[in-house]
């Protein structure tokens, strides 16, 4: 465990002095460290709640000197693991937005959540190009690239960040464009958090004020899953590039709380995005798959995207990882539907996005393995090993095809570094950790200098 040099902590000026810092069995401790994931414990032997960059500055500065490992935590939807000892730096209180409606960009801080940043844009008629789940942390989901609701008309969000403002190990803060640090721009959008601490994001919004889209959801109990994920895969085939969707598969188990109309039922269901005026048309295909549970396609203000996944917004305990695939197999992925179904040891969530359009466009930034025509992501609502005694397996079924794996879906497998990155990626990431983070500062997280 790491010890923390109290003394040398108190010595410092008056300034760092009164900044909210925490230890273990402090008033608050425990509240500060809550966060979205409740199945992975964080003891930190100091927290700094920062406010600003100022304070972020000063706690690498502190870590720095004391030679202890930096996490960062904002939301805690994708913590890598468990971790003991360090500092974490909390920038929950971050949290200013600010749109700026003539060049369509937003500014945003390093605890702002999605839903903020749709809300600040909606009256302009513009919107971010963010994940499925409003409360998740815009800058963390964007640094690991960001796989948004129309991902594959506009790409990842990373492909739309103009600058960043960065703590790096010296603890200095860096304004950071293509122009200014070429080399450190490409490492921060895709590498997360391996090159320091990003205090704010500017980000280019997209011109998007409504869209066509919901869900077709069907009782896997009386239709074939497989049936309906084949008919999923002929159908991608065949949609435009600006179309974005998913095929989802849930087993909801028989207790008191879940919903009436869930209880007990295997949940297959499609999701759609599309700004397309010809929606209706598109999707006319997959109605023809069978008898559906519900049907909520519809058009709809862009503020009312995240009903397409309906994300649960509570906190609670999964275990997950992903597969970015060449392709989708037909009989190995009805294996894999077998092995997470509602016979699986856990309960688990299936979720296969389509990928290609503009996702597979090359940008100056690290976000790896565009060539991916599919990628799966699979949760288990159970603690690590449970979970891995159910997910392992089936992720071994699809190594045929897996060329990689995505670091934003990576949740809880930190000692499992390998396909994050291409090769050549991975060396050019490693340099430049090597340059800017040369004491490995910045190793709570999936460390490329493993």
């Amino acid at each position: 465990m790491d010890t923390v040099d109290n003394t040398a902590y108190q010595d410092r000026n008056s300034a760092d002095r009164d900044r909210l810092v925490l230890r273990p069995g402090e008033p608050g401790y425990d509240e500060e460290l809550a966060g979205f994931q409740t199945g992975f414990a964080q003891r930190p032997a100091l927290i700094f709640a920062a406010s600003s960059a100022d304070d972020v500055a000063a706690a690498v500065r502190y870590a720095a000197s004391a030679g202890l490992p930096v996490g960062v935590q904002a939301t805690g939807h994708g913590l890598p693991g468990a971790a003991e000892g360090g500092v974490l730096i909390t920038t929950k209180r971050m949290d200013e937005v600010s749109v700026d409606p003539q060049a369509r960009t937003v500014r945003v801080q390093a605890g702002v959540r999605w839903g903020q940043v749709v809300a600040a844009a909606e009256p302009y008629g513009l919107a971010p190009l963010n994940g499925s789940a409003p409360g998740v942390g815009a800058v963390s989901y964007t640094l690991s690239g960001g796989l948004g609701i129309l991902a594959r008309e506009f790409g990842y969000a990373a492909d739309h960040v103009r600058s960043l403002d960065v703590v790096t190990a010296d603890g200095r803060l860096r304004h950071v464009t293509p122009a200014s640090d070429g080399d450190l721009y490409w490492a921060l959008l895709g590498g997360g958090h391996h090159f320091g601490v990003v205090t704010e994001l500017e980000i280019g919004l997209v011109p998007v004020a409504r869209l066509y889209g919901g869900s077709l959801a069907f009782d896997g109990r009386a239709v074939d899953p497989v049936a309906v994920l084949r008919a999923y895969e002929r159908w991608t085939r065949t949609v435009p590039d600006g179309l974005t969707s998913s095929f989802a598969a849930v087993p909801y188990p028989d207790v008191p709380g879940m919903p009436a109309q869930l209880r007990g039922r295997y949940v297959i269901s499609v999701r759609v995005a599309y700004t397309g005026a010809d929606g209706e048309r598109v999707v006319a295909p997959l109605r023809e798959i069978g008898p559906v549970l519900a049907d909520s396609l519809r058009e709809m203000p862009y503020a009312e995207s995240h009903t397409i996944h309906s994300d649960p917004d509570f906190p609670h305990t999964y275990y997950g990882d992903s597969a970015v695939l060449s392709e989708l197999d037909a009989a190995a992925a009805g294996e894999l539907l077998a092995r997470t179904g509602p016979d699986a040891t856990a309960m688990c969530v299936v979720q296969i996005n389509h990928l290609g359009g503009a996702l597979a466009q090359d940008a100056p930034n690290s976000v790896p393995h565009r060539e991916g025509r599919f990628l799966v992501r699979l949760l288990a609502m159970a603690d690590r090993e449970q979970a891995r005694e159910v997910l392992d397996p089936a992720f071994e079924g699809i190594a045929s095809w897996t060329i990689g794996r995505a670091l934003n879906f990576a949740f809880g497998a930190g000692d499992r570094t390998e396909g994050l990155y291409d090769a050549g990626t991975r060396k050019r990431l490693a340099g430049l950790k090597s340059q800017y983070d040369p004491a490995n500062l910045f190793r709570r997280n999936y460390n490329i200098s493993d």
